[in-house]
């Protein structure tokens, strides 16, 4: 059965160890093989348990939507992107809010960090 989460740094998508006797969300007559991170907010997340039957078809999904997923308004700048992900504000912390981020915005956000600790550890 598919799980919920209290707060948790990972982001959507990320993988997580099956728990014993786990069955498939979709064929609970199946032990679940895949546990996979969901919808994730600041409050916690889904964990989905699934067969490789529904591993595969996940992924075949995630595939061919990644594009459309990808495509939308950055959080951050407010511009149309093609180039989103998942991504949190590390002044937030590692439980903070996930956003969808251009690239533009999450490079801008790792040179800042890298400059900010080349002040203090160079």
């Amino acid at each position: 059965m598919a799980d919920t989460t209290g707060p948790i740094s990972t982001l959507p998508g990320a993988h997580h160890s099956v728990p014993a006797g786990a069955m498939c969300d979709d064929h609970p007559d199946r032990p679940a093989t895949h546990r996979v991170q969901g919808e994730t907010d600041s409050f916690g997340s889904e964990l989905n348990d699934m067969c490789d039957e529904c591993y595969a078809e996940y992924k075949a999904a995630m595939a061919e939507t990644a594009a459309e997923r990808a495509t939308g308004r950055c959080d951050w700048c407010d511009r149309h992107a093609t180039d989103l992900r998942s991504a949190r504000d590390y002044d937030e912390g590692s439980y903070g809010r996930v956003y969808d981020v251009c690239a533009a915005c999450r490079k801008r956000q790792n040179d800042d960090l890298q400059e900010e600790l080349d002040r203090y550890y160079d």
